[in-house]
């Protein structure tokens, strides 16, 4: 809040972060020598699954005449432009082939490429690194990533997996701030098994700065939810701790502690379009596996509190085409300000070169009532 104690106002610019990974496709759907297609950051890719099962990512576009390289076809090594046969390495984007070339003509097609991204598979999900775009009509270079690909922390080596994804009609950053909102639980996650509006009341939680983002540090989960009470089953409740991570550029990270049992979910807000988003859930976990259809239990909660926020966001762009300042408040609103200001940070010390100025500058409590 301001030091005239009016609330601050301030809207999303959707300005996108280049220079990490991103969540592509769930891996499931890419079979063995399949093209699917599928957008990150405005940017059309076309990804595919080789003869060893390897995922790699490429520009969905032929340098030759912009043909998307998704309409054309895989034989497991390379990959095939629909419209003049042109042939390209995988992995690298690499030409090996331009059918219309005769033997006298002495063009080095392995000086060609098609756009090449670093491209991984982790926790069921394919993920692409996306950098910095190359300048109007320069040749794509490809850019190894500066850091590894995300994964979920896990404790132990026999665990369940889910994952679900939701189309979001609204820009990253209203996703993003949705998606770490934590007022909003009592009125669009009600459910006779969950939680109603009257079970409100006030929490505090501290949080401390990580890189590129900010951590809601370890403590015992909320009392009025009742899938927390059923951890009471595995250890005493003060034993019972949630820690909640952001990060930089659009990663939720929440693990839950009971013991020797455990519950890990990673959530992503993947960038579409400037005004289109999608929310990528996974978990794994060790509770509850006595439940009957315990997987499938676990899924069906996941599903219907992302269906309850893909509704709202749903109603909510409605009032966004207007494009309305935010109003945001203290304390419950601070972690979408932090969210902001890391953003901004991040962007300025990419013009300057310079290391980004972190908002928090040490621990914080914050208080609201949800």
């Amino acid at each position: 809040m301001s030091t005239t104690g009016i609330p601050e106002r301030q809207a999303p610019d959707s300005q996108w972060l280049y220079g990490f990974w991103y969540r592509a496709l769930p891996g499931e759907q890419v079979g063995p020598s399949e093209l699917r297609r599928a957008h990150v950051l405005g940017t059309p890719l076309v990804v595919g699954r080789d003869l060893q099962g390897r995922v790699f990512a490429m520009h969905d576009a032929c340098p030759h005449r912009g043909m998307p390289l998704s309409c054309g076809w895989f034989d497991g090594e390379r990959v095939e432009c629909s419209y003049h046969g042109w042939k390209f390495e995988a992995h690298t984007g690499q030409c090996r082939l331009i059918p219309s070339l005769t033997a006298d003509q002495k063009l080095k097609v392995d000086r060609i490429y098609a756009g090449s991204y670093p491209c991984e598979e982790r926790d069921r999900y394919i993920w692409v690194y996306i950098p910095e775009p190359p300048p109007q009509g320069a040749a794509f270079t490809r850019v190894e990533p500066a850091s590894p690909v995300p994964e979920i922390e896990k404790f132990g080596r026999k665990f369940q997996t889910a994952y679900l994804k939701a189309d979001m009609p609204v820009s990253v950053d209203h996703g993003i701030i949705g998606l770490m909102d934590p007022a909003h639980g009592p009125f669009v996650h009600q459910a006779w098994w969950w939680r109603s509006r009257h079970s409100i009341y006030e929490k505090q939680k501290n949080f401390e700065p990580i890189p590129n983002g900010f951590r809601m540090s370890a403590h015992t989960p909320s009392s009025n939810s009742a899938p927390y009470k059923l951890l009471r089953m595995y250890a005493a409740a003060d034993s019972i701790t949630t820690t909640i991570d952001f990060v930089l550029p659009n990663m939720r990270t929440e693990t839950i502690r009971a013991g020797k049992y455990w519950f890990s979910s990673l959530t992503t807000v993947t960038p579409i379009t400037h005004d289109h988003c999608r929310i990528d859930v996974v978990a794994c976990w060790n509770i509850f596996n006595w439940v009957p259809f315990g997987p499938s239990l676990l899924k069906f909660v996941f599903a219907k509190f992302v269906e309850q926020d893909r509704q709202t966001m749903e109603l909510q762009s409605e009032g966004l085409k207007h494009n309305p300042h935010l109003t945001l408040i203290d304390d419950a609103d601070r972690p979408a300000k932090w969210y902001f200001a890391l953003k901004a940070a991040y962007l300025e010390a990419k013009r300057t070169g310079g290391e980004p100025k972190h908002p928090l500058t040490g621990p914080v409590t914050l208080k609201w009532r949800s």
